[in-house]
């Protein structure tokens, strides 16, 4: 197992498949009330360049139930946020801390704090990456479909740090991706060819919605403008008029289909009101899974 939790590819299917397990293991602990202080003692410091919900309250939540504390810092009021060299930041955290999660811009932020961290790092969140989220995904799949293997899953929208991190996944994995991007809105190119190269003819890119949620099992969106992406709000919604995750493309999909959206959702944008709030979707296991799967990541690298 590597010393930090920076994206999907560095882990084999085997490693990944352990965090499965000790996810349902810590999940079914909690559910009944059973302590479980793995890291009791322990301070996880988590960073935060970009705002957020889902991260940081599964996190803060996660470590305490596992026996530890989280220590909020928003890049703002700290000394990266005046321009302290991040090597500086990572070497000085890891003499108080035991972990880190970051959740930031640029992929290379979390990657130079890595490097120069004696403690584990976990990206919570990249422009390019966001594994933390597909893990959590990927078990809720396997909680309702007992394996994510033979499925076909399709995503519908930007090809963003989301659809990168399912592409990383469906290489690893070996399911069936399907992705449907606007013209100009693709994954990461690199990122495609370097999972096509490790399992071909899984993973294909489309225009057209209709063909990626043909007879698919699973359903993915996300919101056309991430963060910091806000000003092209109004260009972007031209661009992915027809890619709204609606009833007619769910009626696509094999008619026991699951729904997922990492959140949080632009009811009316990317997916329909009636299909997020529908007997498809499984966006709420999802959000609360955040919560099991990091106490997984954590327990393992910091343990």
């Amino acid at each position: 197992m590597q010393n930090h939790f920076l994206k999907l590819s560095d882990f084999t299917k085997g490693e990944l498949d352990d965090l499965f397990t000790l996810t349902r293991d810590l999940k079914a602990k909690q559910k009944k009330g059973v302590e479980h202080h793995l890291l009791k003692g322990k301070a996880l410091a988590m960073i935060f360049e970009k705002s957020s919900t889902r991260t940081r309250i599964s996190f803060e939540v996660g470590i305490y139930q596992l026996g530890g504390h989280g220590l909020f810092i928003s890049s703002g009021t700290s000394q990266m946020g005046r321009g302290e060299p991040i090597k500086d930041t990572a070497r000085i955290l890891a003499r108080y801390c035991d972990g880190v999660m970051i959740r930031t811009f640029g992929q290379e932020i979390v990657d130079e704090f890595a490097r120069y961290s004696s403690v584990p790092v976990i990206n919570g969140l990249t422009d390019l990456f966001h594994p933390c989220q597909i893990m959590a995904d990927l078990f809720t799949v396997i909680e309702a479909r007992g394996s994510y293997e033979g499925l076909k899953i399709a995503w519908v929208g930007d090809g963003n740090n989301m659809a990168n991190t399912w592409i990383e996944a469906a290489a690893i994995f070996g399911f069936d991706l399907a992705l449907a991007c606007p013209k100009g809105y693709e994954p990461d190119a690199q990122v495609m060819a370097w999972a096509q190269a490790k399992a071909p003819g899984r993973i294909t890119l489309t225009g057209d919605p209709k063909e990626a949620v043909k007879d698919a099992d699973v359903l993915n969106t996300d919101v056309w403008a991430s963060m910091g992406q806000e000003a092209e709000q109004k260009e972007r919604e031209k661009a992915f008029a027809g890619y709204q995750l609606d009833e007619s493309l769910v009626n696509l999909a094999r008619g026991n289909c699951m729904v997922l959206h990492c959140l949080p959702a632009h009811r009316g944008e990317e997916i329909a009101d009636d299909v997020i709030e529908g007997p498809h979707s499984a966006v709420w296991d999802e959000a609360e899974n955040r919560l099991h799967i990091q106490k997984a990541i954590m327990a393992t690298l910091m343990g």
